[in-house]
Order: C-alpha cells, then structure tokens, then sequence
C-alpha cells in the first residue's frame, strides 16, 4: 500500500482535535498538527492546543516545539514536516496531518509558492503606512490591488496583508497571480477531509470555547506575554484583543465580545480559503460513520 497522509481540515472550532484522535487510534498512527500558533510551547490556552490526555493518547508532532521567540514560516514548516513524515512513513502506512492553518497544509500537500524579491524601500514604505496609519489603511489598498486575495486572507495579520501589498507594488500584479503555479509533487498519497457543521452550530461553538479558555486564565496568559505584544507569533485572536485592553483602548467585556466575533471571522474567512481546493472531500463532523468508511475505501 502506497504510504498515505489523511489531512483533517476546517475552521477553528469544527471538532477537528476529538475526530482526528479517533482515526489515529483506528490506523494505529500518529498526528501532526498543521496550526501555525499551536508550534508555540508559551501558548499554552489561546491557542487551544489539544488536551494532556489527548496528547497521551496519540503522538503528536509540531504542538509546542517553537519559542513565540523563534521565528518560523510556512516555509520552514514545509521543511521540518516533510523531513518528519518521511521518518514516520518508515514505521507507519499512514499518518494524519490535522489543523485549520490553509497555508500551512498547503505548504505540505502542494508546496511553497515563489515569489519574487521585494525592493527595500518599497518594503520600508509599506511597514511605515502600517505604523502610521494601521491596518485599515493596508486592508484597503490590499483590497484595491487583489480583491481576490483580500477575501480570504487574515485581514487581522498585518504581516500578511503587508506581504501581499509588496508583491502588488513590486510586480504589478495581483498576489493570488502567483499563487500554486506549480504544485510540487509528492511521494506520498493525500486524502484531504474537510470538516463542515451548520454556520449557526458553528459560531456558538466558538462562542463556548472563548468563554472556556477565559475561564482557564486566557486573561493572565495574555498578561504574561503582553511585554512581548508586538512578536508576529502574538498576532492571534484572543492575545491581541486582550493587549488592546490592557492599553486601555477598551473594557474587558469589549475585549471578549472582539474575540469572539474575530474568531468566527477567522472561521469564515478558514471556509472560504478551503473551498477553493476541490481535492477536499466534505463530511458533517457527526457522521464518523461515513468518514471511516470512505478512509476505509480509499485505503483498500
């Protein structure tokens, strides 16, 4: 049987963690986080990494193996995964790569896109319209240049935006121009399943995990590293609301109404990169029945 990784993919809160153990468990395998926070060993509540009794359970790699310290890209991770699942595919016929980051799993299944050296001062100028006049004002000119690319971005990642703008002014062209051109070949199977629940259903179950991970001290967690506010790697939804707190932009209750909403919109904006794949094969979460049956399937 030709060595296969089964992706479980789908936005923050879909029930990814719970699923993926069980299909680990039934192939006798191990996981590999494909989140791009929960590398981080600090984040140890915002980012919602998978339980001590979960982790008993199965192996997992790349869940807390980075410093917020550390810098790490999609690229890197492309790197270290790819090295780890050829170790893994000597022991195993099988093994999961589990998580919601889009452009980490594409890194993986597809490869890194190439894109093109940015000139320094139009790099400079970019990094001083975002200091001085936010991220609004990136959101709108990234919407100008690539309104392709501005649907399914993280409009909350300055980063990100500001990599996106660069190519524009750099080339001319849109970013998503230069999107998986070339998609690089792999010597492994990929079986991706997204995960899909009612929108509704969804959103409160965002709701009740923000509300679980503030009551796990998300609060204190945010305190600790607020020092430390302005590393890419606390860039995330439910740090960042929290430092706006503590800045005295808002009140706590506002703090916590923000995460909440920007985790449902991180859940959308999740959806709508993931529908563009038409390798996916979409099951409800709750009907495990047909999605070991069709794994089973595939695998014969």
């Amino acid at each position: 049987m030709k060595k296969t990784l089964i992706v479980i993919l789908g936005p923050t809160g879909i029930g990814k963690t719970d699923l993926s153990i069980e299909i680990a468990q039934f192939f006798n395998t191990v996981i590999v986080s494909s989140d791009s926070r929960q590398v981080y060993k600090e984040l140890q509540i915002g980012t919602a990494p998978p339980s001590l009794d979960n982790l008993a359970k199965i192996k997992h790699y790349m869940i807390g193996n980075k410093s917020i310290f550390d810098y790490f890209s999609a690229g890197i991770y492309e790197s270290e995964v790819l090295k780890l699942l050829n170790n893994i595919f000597k022991e195993n016929d099988t093994a999961l790569l589990v998580g919601g980051s889009g452009m980490y799993i594409d890194a993986v299944c597809k490869g890194i896109d190439v894109f093109p050296d940015i000139e320094p001062e139009i790099r400079k100028k970019v990094k001083e319209q975002y200091k001085n006049e936010g991220i609004e004002s990136l959101r709108f000119d990234l919407k100008r240049l690539d309104n392709k690319h501005y649907n399914i971005v993280d409009l909350n990642n300055p980063n990100r935006v500001m990599k996106a703008i660069e190519v524009c002014i750099q080339t001319g062209k849109t970013y998503t121009s230069f999107l998986k051109k070339d998609k690089k070949k792999r010597e492994f199977k990929i079986l991706k399943i997204g995960l899909e629940r009612e929108r509704s259903e969804l959103y409160e179950r965002i709701n009740k995990r923000v509300d679980l991970m503030l009551n796990e001290g998300l609060i204190d967690e945010a305190k600790k590293f607020y020092p430390n506010k302005d590393l890419n790697s606390l860039n995330t939804v439910g740090y960042k609301e929290l430092f706006a707190h503590f800045d005295g932009e808002y009140e706590l209750d506002e703090a916590v109404r923000l995460i909440k909403r920007n985790s449902r919109r991180y859940a959308k904006r999740q959806i709508t990169w993931f529908k563009r794949d038409n390798e996916i094969r979409w099951f409800n979460t709750e009907n495990k029945k047909d999605i070991f049956a069709f794994l089973v399937n595939q695998l014969i």
